[in-house]
């Protein structure tokens, strides 16, 4: 399924569910806000994003807190938790929120973290006003190009399966 094709079906689900979305990236550095608002009326759905790439800006544009970054690393899902439940506190139209924190490569992976591990945390409000969130770590191989767009890919994938099918649009075609 083709990248357009797959956020053209996150806009119509987020819109029968009159909801809105919002992410954090880090490794992914905005391709997937690039790949959200590449469609015509995603102002409709998308609420933004935040490109928090270093520690520093992970604490004080998200709230990550420094012992979790200490603790458990920038690359965790302990991390990619704290950053999508921060894109909700601070945005509050946002029903939903997705955040995305890896290493891409060339450089940088270890052995525990090797290049191609990306750490994903989906977050939704509740209507008591709590936030559900949950995390997930995948690991792919490519290059640096390809990892990020896996990220991408990943992210729209869980986002349609956790939000259900969208209502049938017979302009939009499959490709």
């Amino acid at each position: 399924m083709k990248e357009a094709y797959k956020v053209k079906q996150l806009g119509l689900c987020l819109q029968r569910l009159q909801a809105r979305m919002a992410c954090a990236e880090s490794c992914t550095g905005g391709l997937l806000a690039a790949a959200l608002t590449h469609i015509a009326g995603a102002s409709r759905w998308f609420e933004g994003g935040y490109i928090t790439y270093s520690n520093e800006a992970k604490q004080s544009d998200l709230g990550v807190s420094a012992e979790t970054l200490k603790r458990y690393g920038a690359v965790s899902e302990e991390t990619a938790i704290e950053m999508a439940n921060g894109v909700l506190e601070r945005l509050v139209q946002a029903q939903y929120a997705v955040s995305i924190t890896g290493v891409a490569g060339p450089d940088g992976g270890t052995e525990s973290k090797p290049v191609g591990m990306v750490c994903f945390a989906f977050a939704q409000r509740l209507e008591n006003g709590g936030v559900h969130s949950d995390a997930v770590t995948r690991h792919f191989t490519g290059d640096r190009e390809q990892i990020r767009e896996q990220a991408v890919s990943f992210v729209l994938d869980q986002w349609l399966l956790r939000l259900g099918p969208a209502t049938e649009d017979p302009s939009i075609a499959e490709p």
